[in-house]
């Protein structure tokens, strides 16, 4: 008999929202490794107290991949009892989601163990490294995208609890991070300065002079104040004057089509920490 491999991480507070991660969710969907690869794996990493976000996530990448798995991991056992009672409710009919959602839980964390030896596409950890120090975050992007298929993505981020502020990294699978996104409910935003309250591990501490988060964090609320009177057409508007500017500054600002979101995305070597 194969020895189980021991589980890897801390259990995290276990905090979980109906629609929490649907931010996250839409990006994924329309990546190209999802839309590219012929196992199309996702693995919810940390998945909390409920597995809602993994039937989520799975109803939203379905409509990319109608072939879309998706496996929930946790490293408390009593979550991942609870996520297999929801998951037979929901076979049985009783719930919102599709009874025939390809979604199934097991124990696990950092390690990402995967029945049959499959490697996931993609692996979403979210509000999973924010009780680690900083030093830990690199061997446990090693840990995790050592799991990846070749060509995958690991997104490693964190939001608040309504999902109206959200960040993440994009990993690849040699576990070197490529870039930052930022997405943020647009209605009602005061200022883009409040994303710093809500960045990765791997930034969260960096945003300081002398750093290069915080000199785009500096940028975005710069360009967005002076993009004031652009408010009168809407805030979409707004925050589209003011990532044209930042544009225009010489910031690599990416995901256009995808601004109206309330979303930006920066290359890493733009944010990464000096000295990196």
């Amino acid at each position: 008999m194969t020895r189980a491999e021991p589980v890897v991480g801390q259990v995290t507070r276990g905090t979980t929202n109906t629609n929490r991660l649907r931010r996250v969710d839409r990006w994924i969907a329309r990546h190209p490794v999802l839309r590219r690869t012929a196992d199309p794996l996702v693995v919810d990493l940390g998945y909390g107290a409920s597995g809602v976000t993994a039937f989520e996530l799975e109803a939203r990448l379905r409509r990319t991949r109608a072939d879309v798995e998706v496996l929930g991991l946790e490293i408390e056992p009593a979550r991942v009892d609870r996520a297999n009672r929801q998951l037979e409710a929901i076979r049985a009919g009783g719930a919102s989601f599709d009874p025939d959602a390809r979604v199934s839980f097991a124990r696990g964390g950092f390690e990402v163990p995967v029945a049959g030896g499959r490697r996931p596409a993609v692996i979403r950890a979210f509000n999973v490294l924010r009780q680690y120090d900083e030093a830990d975050v690199a061997g446990a992007w090693r840990r995790m995208t050592q799991r990846l298929q070749p060509g995958g993505m690991l997104v490693e981020g964190t939001c608040d609890e309504l999902g109206r502020i959200s960040t993440w990294i994009e990993v690849g699978s040699d576990a070197a991070p490529r870039s930052l996104t930022i997405s943020l409910r647009l209605a009602g935003l005061d200022s883009p300065a409040v994303a710093a309250e809500r960045l990765p591990k791997a930034l969260i501490h960096r945003n300081v002079p002398g750093e290069r988060v915080h000199d785009a964090l500096a940028a975005l609320e710069r360009e967005w104040t002076r993009a004031a009177p652009a408010s009168a057409f809407g805030p979409v508007q707004r925050w589209r004057a003011a990532l044209d500017a930042m544009a225009s500054d010489g910031w690599p600002v990416a995901g256009r089509s995808r601004w109206r979101l309330g979303e930006v995305t920066l290359p890493w070597e733009s944010v990464a920490p000096v000295g990196d």
